[in-house]
């Protein structure tokens, strides 16, 4: 069994619905290898706390947590295994 892996996004300065865009290019781009890895969204748009988990779950996705750190916002979810 591989190593779970943290992937970095940074979607600071993207505005609604560019961040969750970018974290399904991003799943999309690693493939069905990453199920189980994480994926790190560093945001500036607020919209990206409720965005992000929301379609996470809808994806089967999981969210692991949400901070906000100097007007920045880390999601960090779980890359499930869906097969959209």
């Amino acid at each position: 069994m591989s190593k779970m892996v943290t992937h970095q996004l940074d979607a600071r300065r993207l505005l609604c619905p560019l961040p969750v865009i970018r974290v399904q290019q991003l799943i999309e781009k690693l493939g069905k290898s990453a199920v189980g890895d994480r994926i790190k969204s560093i945001c500036s748009d607020p919209g990206a706390l409720y965005d992000i988990p929301a379609w996470a779950k809808v994806h089967g996705h999981k969210l692991i947590e949400t901070n906000e750190i100097d007007n920045e916002y880390i999601i960090v979810i779980e890359i499930g295994d869906s097969d959209d």
